[in-house]
């Protein structure tokens, strides 16, 4: 067999830690109904912050009140002695910063959780979203975030076939927006590159389908993109007093529409954006997961019939 089964995950994420866990397991538990091995999830799944001190504040709890009752969810369908048995997960969080930005600033990261409940991979944003779109938001990411500064090299799925025949890079959100990031991670031997994200409106009603195809048709890879959707509860951990306070403070919504997309820019699996947003569940919370089978064949067949990267030609166009 030369497929894996993938799923991608959609949220909408608030300030409260606990809430946003919950909404974790049931889309693992979604994933494991779907027959998925791999269930990747977007972009600061564990909490979107109402500014830079909530972040840090939030940050310093992730770990506990986040991501280790994750890790036991993950563990809880691993059975001892079967190497890929079990869920993997790639999630997107924020974790404390170090150095001089302690306290200052958080790392914005995606995590590679292994079937086993460890995190085995960690890739620090390497951009930051600063930008101030005409109509729309102004964000400044790098006042509250620490940025990355290097790629992290690819890595294989499983240890044992149809899991190791794939490897996949880590990227975040607006990485994306960088075809150089891409094109080095397929150099390197990247099979699938993964975006988790929080797309604003305005920017993914414009460029969120279509920077996935670009990066997909670029590398001949595979291109996951979990994605945030909705408007975000960022007062979810205040008092009802404290939060009646803010309540006309500005309100930060994501785009969705989280994508599956393969290696000949075809849409395998698309969710709902923010316009037409799937229905809460009877706890209120929102989620949804999309499903592909990833196909080994079907890639070697697309970078042999067109070597791209064979005909490449640097010396004519990167500077030495």
């Amino acid at each position: 067999m030369s497929t894996v089964r993938i799923a991608v995950g959609q949220m909408c994420s608030g300030s409260s830690l606990s809430a946003n866990a919950r909404v974790v397991s049931k889309a693992i538990d979604k994933a494991i109904q779907a027959k998925a091995k791999v269930l990747f999830l977007p972009e600061a799944a564990d909490y979107i912050s109402r500014n830079a001190d909530h972040s840090v504040q939030l940050a310093s709890r992730s770990r506990t009140d986040f991501l280790e009752p994750i890790q036991q969810k993950i563990r809880s369908f691993h059975s001892p002695g079967q190497k890929d048995d079990g869920i993997m997960v790639a999630i997107g969080v924020h974790e404390p910063a170090s150095g001089e930005n302690r306290d200052k600033k958080v790392q914005n990261n995606q995590l590679w959780i292994s079937n086993t409940g460890e995190i085995v991979h960690r890739y620090q944003k390497v951009h930051l979203f600063d930008v101030n779109i005409p109509n729309g938001p102004i964000l400044k990411e790098s006042e509250s975030v620490e940025s990355g500064s290097k790629l992290y090299p690819p890595f294989r799925l499983g240890s044992t076939p149809p899991l190791s025949d794939f490897s996949v890079g880590l990227a975040i959100c607006y990485d994306i927006r960088f075809p150089e990031f891409a094109s080095s991670l397929r150099q390197k031997g990247v099979d699938i590159i993964t975006y988790p994200s929080a797309f604003t409106t305005k920017t993914g009603e414009a460029h969120w389908k279509e920077l996935g195809r670009a990066r997909a048709i670029d590398t001949q890879c595979y291109v996951v993109m979990a994605a945030q959707c909705g408007e975000h509860d960022t007062i979810g951990d205040l008092t009802s007093q404290k939060k009646s306070e803010i309540l006309n403070r500005k309100k930060r919504e994501s785009y969705g529409s989280a994508l599956i997309i393969g290696p000949w820019g075809e849409v395998l699996a698309e969710a709902s954006n923010y316009h037409d947003r799937a229905p809460v569940d009877d706890d209120g919370d929102y989620y949804e997961i999309i499903v592909a089978d990833i196909d080994r064949k079907h890639l070697d067949k697309i970078r042999t019939e067109m070597p791209v990267f064979r005909h490449r030609r640097p010396s004519a166009y990167v500077d030495s």
